[in-house]
């Protein structure tokens, strides 16, 4: 039986193990998933001797950028935005080889583009680590302008004490492309004025569970059109699958 699996910390919330267990269900695939909770990055190896039916891994938070030095070779898009969601592991000769790839580019992609109906709107991304650089990258073909914010100062980046009334009105979608949300920051969102916010605004949380984050709690009271990350969850998850099978 083949093996697949997610390692990250936390992965108590990640729906991905239930995604792949259907569908390994549904189309009479022998294969199992499981997820993995990794102290650090520097357990992998572990995990890998540990499990060397593996297959493949999804990778999540905070892990997409430590994985890096990992892999033996990445795939064109997980090279340009140095963040990887998807290993796939093979094995030749006795010999483990571990290719990186980021899923997510066209994940967000696939569930931003109905959203937005190919309208030239601003956009905020909240964040600056490794799913930011995909959000980031997806605009980028999309042809979006786009603001970062974080928390530290930087190229090309604000910070989130500069976000104002006229920023605010002229970035009509804000991604959350943080934690803040979930897991051990389950109950906080980003600091941004959400006062200035109006149904002309779009708020798209990568986090899927829970299904409404406290962001996106606040965007409802404006009647803001949201969306958050389950649509985006399962196009990176079949273009993994389409990956690990190749």
């Amino acid at each position: 039986m083949d093996h697949y699996g997610l390692i990250g910390n936390p992965v108590s919330h990640s729906l991905s193990e239930k995604y792949f267990t259907d569908k390994f269900t549904l189309e009479a695939i022998d294969a199992r998933f499981e997820r993995f909770l990794l102290k650090d990055i520097t357990s992998l190896p572990h995990i890998l001797d540990a499990y060397p039916e593996l297959k493949g891994l999804s990778v999540t938070s905070p892990f997409k950028e430590a994985v890096l030095p990992y892999c033996d070779k990445l795939g064109e898009t997980a090279k340009k935005i140095k963040a990887v969601n998807t290993l796939k592991i093979d094995h030749h000769n006795g010999v483990k080889s571990i290719m990186g790839f980021n899923t997510d580019v066209d994940g967000f992609a696939a569930a931003l583009l109905p959203i937005i109906n190919e309208s030239k709107v601003e956009a905020l991304i909240l964040g600056s680590g490794g799913a930011a650089r995909a959000v980031a990258f997806a605009l980028n073909k999309l042809g979006i302008n786009y603001k970062v914010v974080s928390r530290s100062e930087g190229a090309g980046k604000i910070i989130y004490e500069q976000v104002d009334a006229p920023i605010m009105n002229s970035h009509k979608l804000i991604i959350n492309a943080t934690p803040l949300g979930m897991g051990k920051f389950i109950g906080l969102c980003p600091r941004l004025p959400y006062q200035h916010l109006t149904n002309k605004h779009t708020l798209f949380d990568l986090i899927y569970n829970p299904v409404e984050t406290p962001f996106l709690a606040v965007g409802k009271k404006y009647n803001t059109r949201m969306e958050n990350g389950l649509i985006m969850l399962q196009a990176q998850a079949e273009q993994a699958w389409n990956i690990w099978k190749a």
